[in-house]
């Protein structure tokens, strides 16, 4: 069953690290023709890959979950600049989808029809590219969280990606899947931690961990990122400038540009999330190394570039 809108209000609100409260507005279901049109699939070639950027459509948060540490004043500055009307924060949800030889590869699968209805709109936006989704081979999964791997299971509990083989970080796995976890955890959290177990556990036998440095192929490699949660990893394209996938480790082109010192209310653990973060984009700003964050506005493709003591998103041309 899908979390409402108001259950997920009031799961973020009680949330140890988000300061305050907000409200979500109500959000209309996109029409499907209408979401293909304005996110239609965005293709690039890094290196042996050619990438393609399908949207799972976008979420609706609380505005002050971006940026706890924000002010009132800066978080309607940042929803000004990114367009969020609404009064909440609309961030994107970007799947890069990547082919290399025979492999189709997914880096996460999205929320499938269990999250919110703004949602989940991967399965659709393959068919419109043309892809079978048995024909993807590989998935990667960066972290467990709702919007990243409640895709896993379509219609009557099936695979949605039946022929695919999957990856997590050894350190993910094994924080959720803790028999013991959902007795740890805050109540308000007991649908993500049930949802994690679910869809994991539907690919155990299908599941190989992953840790730093190891390739999933040849030329796509694994980077620790912990701090999100405590096994979340991005990856590594070689080839070309080179492309880094943020996933949750950069969440949005303003405030992990511009201020990767603030804390984003869904960091498990903040001040490594915010370490890691640092080192993210000092790296990619020295090195001049493309990237592609999972919540930045579509296609969510490009450069930091450094600005004074910080630095800012430079959409890719």
């Amino acid at each position: 069953m899908a979390i409402d809108h108001e259950e997920l209000l009031h799961l973020l609100n009680r949330r140890r690290f988000l300061v305050g409260s907000a409200a979500l507005a109500s959000a209309s279901l996109m029409p499907w023709k209408a979401l293909a049109l304005s996110a239609a699939p965005h293709s690039f070639v890094q290196g042996d890959f050619e990438v393609t950027v399908l949207s799972d459509g976008s979420l609706r948060l609380p505005l002050n979950i971006i940026a706890v540490d924000a002010s009132p004043e800066q978080l309607a500055e940042i929803a000004k600049r990114l367009g969020w009307a609404s009064g909440n924060a609309e961030p994107a949800t970007n799947i890069p989808l990547m082919k290399k030889g025979s492999d189709l590869i997914l880096i996460d699968n999205g929320s499938g029809n269990k999250f919110q209805p703004t949602a989940g709109k991967l399965a659709e936006n393959l068919k419109a590219a043309g892809i079978d989704p048995g024909a993807v081979t590989k998935v990667v999964f960066t972290h467990a969280h709702p919007d990243h791997i409640w895709g896993t299971l379509g219609d009557g509990d099936k695979l949605f990606l039946p022929n695919a083989a999957y990856y997590v970080g050894g350190a993910e796995w094994n924080f959720w899947t803790d028999p013991e976890l959902l007795s740890k955890m805050p109540t308000e959290m007991g649908d993500f931690v049930k949802g994690a177990q679910r869809d994991l556990a539907s690919v155990k036998d299908r599941m190989t961990m992953v840790k730093g440095g190891d390739e999933i192929v040849p030329g796509l490699s694994v980077l620790d990122t912990p701090g999100h949660t405590p096994g979340h990893i991005s990856l590594e394209v070689a080839g070309g400038e080179g492309l880094i996938i943020t996933a949750d480790s950069m969440t949005n082109e303003i405030v992990s540009f511009e201020h990767p010192e603030w804390k984003f209310g869904f960091d498990a653990n903040p001040d490594l999330a915010i370490e890691n973060r640092k080192k993210l984009v000092d790296r990619a700003a020295t090195d001049k190394i493309k990237m592609l964050g999972y919540h930045w506005t579509y296609p969510g493709v490009g450069f930091a570039e450094r600005k004074g003591t910080a630095y800012v998103f430079a959409k890719a041309g």
